[in-house]
């Protein structure tokens, strides 16, 4: 893919995190989709902070959307190759400290297959 395509991708991402729409955040992803997090780790520690498949993340994200019905990110910057797209992001949530984040969406076939997150 292009860096044009997967430019586009991450902003769809954005969008649909953004509208907490979780089927639309989902149609992104490869079934077998690979999603690491800090949070994750936190959460749910039998994880080890790694999710894989439409299903986990479905419901590591039900739970976020659920939980946490005012989180919104704000994207600074995106970089992107044919292969991945580098994100870094402010993460608000209304009563808690904004959070710099930055996560990597790696790409194949216009499906991400794998999402790193890592907390500032």
């Amino acid at each position: 893919m292009s860096a044009e395509v997967n430019l586009s991708i991450a902003y769809k991402w954005f969008e649909a995190f953004n509208l907490h729409n979780l089927e639309q955040l989902l149609s992104l992803y490869d079934d077998h989709a690979q999603h690491f997090s800090p949070k994750l780790k936190v959460r749910k520690p039998e994880t080890n902070g790694l999710v894989i498949g439409k299903e986990a993340m479905r419901e590591w994200w039900k739970d976020a959307f659920d939980r946490l019905p005012t989180l919104h990110y704000k994207v600074t910057s995106l970089t992107a190759n044919s292969d991945r797209v580098f994100m870094e992001y402010v993460r608000n949530v209304e009563g808690e400290e904004e959070m710099l984040v930055a996560e990597v969406l790696e790409i194949r076939d216009a499906k991400i297959i794998l999402s790193r997150v890592y907390h500032g």
